[in-house]
This record gives structure tokens, C-alpha cells and sequence, in this order.
């Protein structure tokens, strides 16, 4: 079970997670944990994107992880995991987020929002608005309808944010020798934060006989059932 996110998901986000940092350490590598280390972060979205960037966010330093996300399901397992979550059914959670990272009247919100909600421009808009004057999102999601609400006459523009993209096989320029995916034992060494008892049970993850997959994914796609992450054991694998 712990094989899919220490093969594929665990190294995929890392990746990301290396778009943020920007600081070199004294031997001029850059630390993962170096765009979230003692600050104020927020991850839009509690799927399994979402909630291994907050897990990650967290085991490397973070002040505070919030996760937010519409979907009460969801939430719950964020909670389970011991993360901190809010509800953005409303699209509103940005202002529990200005609230709860309150400095003074002109300098309220997350240090950093992961984006992780690939939906429409509106989750890239609240993940904006829910920043602090030059804080930055690291946008992981991928808009294939575009962002028609997404107006950067606002926050963008008068508190000076930054957007970043994090999308999957390209690191920051000038990084790559430091994040070679073909090199021995790049892709191991998953955090602590992932590895604790109980955190993929946490999410309700049960092996399902492949035979199952048609049906599930026939439910999912018109929305009679939701699940956070779907495994399922072949016969070979079983045997």
C-alpha cells in the first residue's frame, strides 16, 4: 500500500514542494524544506495532493499547516490526520485564513497557499486572497476549462503576490542536478510524516478487487460515490 506514494506520489510532490524554496544551504543545496520552514501555510484542497503537501509542509517545519477544502469527507480525513482544516464550501475560508494569521490590519494571511483543487480559476482566486502582502502560491493544479474569475486587478496587483508553477518534471532552473529523478535513491527517504501507523488507514484505503474498477469509476464519474483514493489488488499481486 505505502509502494504507490513512496513510488510515485511521495517524489512527485517533493518535486513541488522544491518549486517554493529558494534558499541555499552551506554546502549550496537547496533543502526542501526551506519554502515552508517557519511559516504560515496553507493548502487548498484535502484530496490526496492536498494532504500529503500539508503532511509534508508539516514534518518540514511549517509555524502552522491549514488544509481547506468543501467537502465534509474530506475534512474529516484531514483531521484524522491531525491537521488543521476549514470548510470552503462557501469560498470563504480565505477569511478565516486573514483572521487566524492576523499581524496588524495591512499584513493578514498565509505565508505560502499550495494550490492542489484542480477545479476552476475561482480556487486559484480564493488561494490569492487568502495570502499576506508578497506571499506566494504554488499553483499544483491545472485549469482545463481556463480561469474566467480570476481577476488579478485585486490582491495580485495591490499586494504584490507571486503565482508559481509546480507542475510535475520541471524544478527550479539550476536544480535539476539536485533533483534527478533517474538517479539511485531520489525517489526514497519518504518523511516520518508519512510513515506513522495508522496514517494510510487514516484515509480509509482498502485493496478492492480490480474487477471492481469498472463499476467505481462509472459511480465517481456521475457522482453517486466519493472516495479520496481508489486501490485495487490484481490476482498476481495477491497471490
Amino acid at each position: 500500500m505505502l509502494g504507490i506514494y513512496v513510488a510515485h506520489m511521495g517524489p512527485d510532490l517533493r518535486q513541488r514542494a522544491a518549486a517554493r524554496g529558494r534558499r541555499r544551504g552551506r554546502a549550496g543545496a537547496i533543502q526542501l524544506g526551506d519554502g515552508v520552514r517557519g511559516r504560515h501555510v496553507l493548502v487548498t484542497g484535502a484530496g490526496v495532493v492536498g494532504l500529503l503537501v500539508a503532511l509534508f509542509a508539516r514534518h518540514h517545519g511549517a509555524a502552522e499547516v491549514l488544509v481547506a477544502d468543501a467537502t465534509p469527507a474530506r475534512l474529516a480525513v484531514a483531521r484524522d490526520l491531525g491537521l488543521d482544516a476549514v470548510d470552503d464550501a462557501d469560498g470563504t475560508a480565505w477569511r478565516a485564513v486573514k483572521e487566524r494569521w492576523r499581524r496588524d490590519p495591512t499584513d493578514c494571511g498565509a505565508d505560502v497557499v499550495f494550490q492542489c483543487r484542480g477545479r476552476d480559476g475561482r480556487t486559484l482566486a480564493g488561494a490569492l486572497r487568502s495570502l499576506r502582502p508578497q506571499g506566494t502560491v504554488v499553483d499544483l493544479a491545472f485549469y482545463q476549462g481556463g480561469a474566467p474569475d480570476l481577476a488579478l486587478g485585486e490582491e495580485f496587483h495591490h499586494n504584490g503576490l507571486a503565482i508559481r508553477c509546480a507542475q510535475i518534471g520541471r524544478v527550479p532552473r539550476g536544480t535539476a542536478h539536485l533533483w534527478d529523478q533517474a538517479a539511485p535513491g531520489r525517489r526514497d527517504g519518504q518523511p516520518a510524516a508519512c510513515r506513522r501507523p495508522g496514517d494510510a488507514g487514516a484515509s480509509g484505503h482498502r485493496p478492492g478487487p480490480a474487477g471492481d474498477a469498472p463499476a467505481l469509476l462509472a459511480d465517481l464519474a456521475s457522482r453517486r460515490r466519493h472516495v479520496l483514493q481508489a486501490v485495487f489488488a490484481c490476482p498476481a499481486a495477491t497471490a
